[in-house]
């Protein structure tokens, strides 16, 4: 069996964060191990407080787990402060690794400090591949939202010449069907599907980028995991959109 291993905040809720990797690591056969950044206390209707961990702390976690453990891959997600974006592109040195750069939760609260946007930057361009939505790549370019496919390919290149190495661009927020952009060095692939019609959509960037770190742990080639993981995150909101669980948006489920 695989070990993957996420390095995410924790969400008390269950819908996102390291719950909803570990899940998702669980569901497609994947050992899952954990480095969390922060603690927060949130549910369905929203974040209440965020406490991040010291930068020691989490680097400490990773090094636990890679003194212990032959992790094939890491999903990056929520690091909250700049002191920790810039322990973790030390700490995961040498392992394959997907950056989800969650800046604002989806209720609409932040979870970055001042300086925030500058160091995931720094991080995004030592990581395999960055999985930002519209409206992170527009901050990490300070320019304006994306409005076609098109004008995503333009940022994802935009990206690549800040010196990342590859970038998904999620374009879920555009109208009509979904289409992801996978921008590489060595061209474009669009990825589209039909719009699942849910109101239970709490970690949905979680699940993706997490099934993300699982394919590629399993031994699939870039797109082909991000094919997979599409698929994966259609099936998760299909088994979740009738659920009612808790008083707001709800999450995904991720099945096998």
């Amino acid at each position: 069996m695989k070990t993957a291993l996420t390095v995410a905040g924790s969400d008390s809720g269950g819908g996102a964060g390291v719950q909803a990797d570990l899940k998702t690591f669980a569901a497609l056969g994947v050992y899952g191990t954990c480095a969390i950044t922060a603690i927060t206390a949130q549910n369905t209707q929203g974040v209440r407080c965020v406490s991040p961990l010291a930068p020691d702390l989490v680097a400490a976690q990773i090094a636990a787990v890679r003194e212990d453990f032959d992790v094939a891959a890491v999903k990056i997600g929520m690091l909250a402060t700049p002191d920790i974006a810039d322990a973790v592109s030390v700490a995961v040195v040498g392992l394959w690794s997907v950056y989800d750069p969650v800046m604002v939760a989806s209720s609409g609260d932040a979870l970055m400090a001042d300086g925030f946007v500058a160091a995931s930057l720094r991080l995004a361009g030592q990581v395999d591949l960055a999985t930002p939505n519209l409206a992170e790549a527009a901050r990490w370019l300070g320019a304006p939202l994306a409005q076609s496919e098109a004008e995503m390919v333009a940022q994802g290149r935009a990206l690549l010449a800040l010196g990342l190495r590859a970038v998904l661009m999620k374009g879920g927020h555009l109208s009509g069907k979904p289409v992801d952009m996978l921008v590489t060095p060595q061209g474009v692939r669009r990825f589209s599907g039909a719009r699942i019609d849910s109101g239970n959509l709490h970690g949905t960037g979680c699940v993706l980028s997490s099934a993300l770190a699982a394919h590629m742990a399993r031994g699939s080639a870039l797109p082909e995991a991000v094919e997979r993981a599409k698929a994966f995150v259609r099936r998760a909101i299909s088994e979740g959109r009738d659920l009612k669980l808790g008083k707001g948006p709800g999450p995904l489920i991720p099945t096998p």
